[in-house]
């Protein structure tokens, strides 16, 4: 049987109206997400906003912040004298470059993971954007540590408020893990530097460590990103040494829009880069339906023989979809299936939302938890039981069980 991550009983409505890019990026989706998402990234509603403007530079206007600055002391990497030698820093993205001209006081996260970089950098934001999940300050179990006492504002997953980003003062705007188009970086950067997504990555696909590192020369924090990345790349170091038997073994990321159409994650998206890390191998004939500059492929039920592999790990919404695809002939058909090999994380759990950010916080979170799963799941006996319970996970530090907003206006 495969195995499942249930936190909740319950099955939570799909938001109305038009779909949007994020509704893929957790594994969400329904009707004609695959058009829109073939025809465009994303709908207009679920966009930044979008007018002209200029690149600008750090000009200090958190000088008069006072005592509402949102950086915590310096990291123990850096003293305060080092932290403000290391500007000015030029940043290369996607449209061009951002000039930081002094350390930053006042840190907007509009990228949707972005929050997590800069908690695990020792800095306070004054503001996050929120993704899915419904968590307190739109931050997951795994960062609450860091978050601390703080309580930043949340910025919606959908059009942003330019009058609410203006009275946040920022004096740094991260869209690390963003699509801005042109126009809306020029209206970010209009109101303070903005450091875009990367451009030699699709959007969404930047590589984690390359979005510590990012982070980590914006805050002046580079020494700290560093440090932050060998600790989680030694964690994957020794998740491999410990399972030996994952190297070489087929794994898919998948989910599904609507009965009939599923979609598979490619390389690039951080759910298969995480099961490559682990060895995993993304087969062929998936990686070859990836259209060029996308992290994601559409298959028909009728292909689903492509989910045939060793792992298979199901991105799921509702209670719902696991069922209705356990009752498909051609999927009960599957060896996947037949063995256990397939393994289901509701958009609503932790482990879900841990690989989604993929985040120097999340990926250990994931690590600690997922193992024992993917390495029971891996095994082709139906019969093994994770030495953990995936029910287990999906509850925050206090014990509560974790249930998402009904409105899911994903990114």
């Amino acid at each position: 049987m495969g195995r499942t991550d249930r936190s909740h009983t319950g099955s939570a409505p799909l938001v109305a109206g038009p779909l949007s890019r994020g509704r893929f990026l957790t594994g969400f989706g329904g009707a004609a997400f695959a058009a829109l998402f073939l025809a465009a990234c994303g709908d207009e509603g679920d966009r930044e906003p979008s007018t002209s403007g200029g690149t600008a530079a750090a000009t200090g206007t958190a000088a008069d912040t006072g005592a509402d600055t949102a950086t915590r002391d310096a990291a123990p990497t850096a003293t305060a004298t080092e932290t403000a030698s290391a500007f000015p820093v030029t940043i290369e993205h996607r449209y061009g470059a951002t000039e930081i001209a002094r350390a930053p006081e006042r840190v907007v996260c509009v990228g949707f993971s972005d929050h997590d970089i800069v908690l695990a950098l020792e800095v306070t934001p004054v503001a996050v954007r929120e993704w899915y999940g419904g968590q307190p300050y739109a931050t997951w179990p795994w960062a609450q540590d860091e978050l601390g006492d703080a309580t930043p504002e949340v910025l919606p997953p959908g059009e942003l408020d330019l009058e609410q980003v203006v009275a946040l003062r920022p004096d740094l705007i991260l869209a690390v893990y963003s699509g801005l188009t042109e126009d809306e970086y020029a209206t970010l950067s209009g109101i303070a530097p903005t450091v875009a997504q990367s451009g030699e990555h699709v959007d969404y696909g930047t590589p984690w460590p390359e979005m510590t590192r990012v982070v980590g020369r914006a805050l002046a924090r580079a020494a700290r990103a560093e440090t932050l990345i060998a600790e989680v790349e030694a964690r994957f170091a020794e998740a491999r040494a410990a399972h030996p038997e994952f190297e070489g073994l087929n794994g898919v990321a998948a989910c599904s829009f609507e009965p009939g159409s599923y979609g598979m994650y490619g390389l690039g998206d951080p759910r298969a880069e995480f099961l490559a890390a682990l060895g995993f191998a993304l087969p062929a004939e998936v990686r070859g339906l990836v259209p060029s500059g996308s992290f994601y492929a559409v298959v028909s039920a009728e292909q689903l023989a492509l989910l045939d592999v060793d792992l298979l790990v199901w991105f799921t919404l509702t209670d719902a979809e696991q069922p209705a695809l356990e009752s498909l002939p051609l999927y009960r058909g599957l060896k996947a299936a037949r063995a256990g090999r397939d393994v289901f994380l509701g958009g609503d759990s932790p482990l879900s939302g841990a690989l989604s950010f993929s985040s120097v916080l999340s990926l250990p979170y994931a690590l600690d938890e997922l193992m024992p799963v993917l390495a029971a799941a891996s095994d082709g006996d139906p019969a093994t039981e994770p030495a953990v319970s995936l029910d287990a996970t999906a509850h925050d530090k206090e014990g509560r069980c974790i249930h998402p907003p009904d409105d899911r206006s994903h990114p």
